[in-house]
């Protein structure tokens, strides 16, 4: 909890890591919000993000492997759609709050390679 208190029921790291490396990226966050919407295929989420089909594809390979997003065939195309939308949009929730107490610090957080690169400009 953000009170201080834990109540993590996470018993192996490496599981909530790798869960979290779906996160990782924001392309991948992005393609969650935008699955929250309703269902989309490949074509549809490269014109509305304006990424390549090549990374729109790799990013739902990552997201599926996490189990947060599936895919049905419809036709010779695919159809994603979020897994467990209600609880991403608590995570969503709560990783606002989390931004709001830290002040936004993560986006600033040189291990994550953020401020290197703003430096390195």
């Amino acid at each position: 909890m953000l009170d201080g208190t834990s109540s993590s029921r996470l018993t192996n790291p490496l599981d909530a890591a790798a869960l979290f490396h779906g996160f990782s990226d924001p392309s991948r966050v992005s393609i969650l919000r935008h699955l929250a919407l309703g269902e989309h295929r490949v074509v549809d989420l490269t014109a509305h993000l304006g990424l390549a089909q090549s990374t729109v594809s790799a990013h739902l390979r990552c997201l599926s492997d996490c189990g947060l997003v599936s895919g049905r065939a419809q036709g010779r195309a695919t159809v994603y759609s979020l897994q467990h939308a209600q609880v991403l949009e608590d995570l969503w929730e709560v990783a606002e709050r989390l931004l709001e107490r830290t002040g936004h610090a993560p986006a600033f957080c040189p291990s994550s390679g953020k401020a290197a690169a703003a430096d390195a400009s």
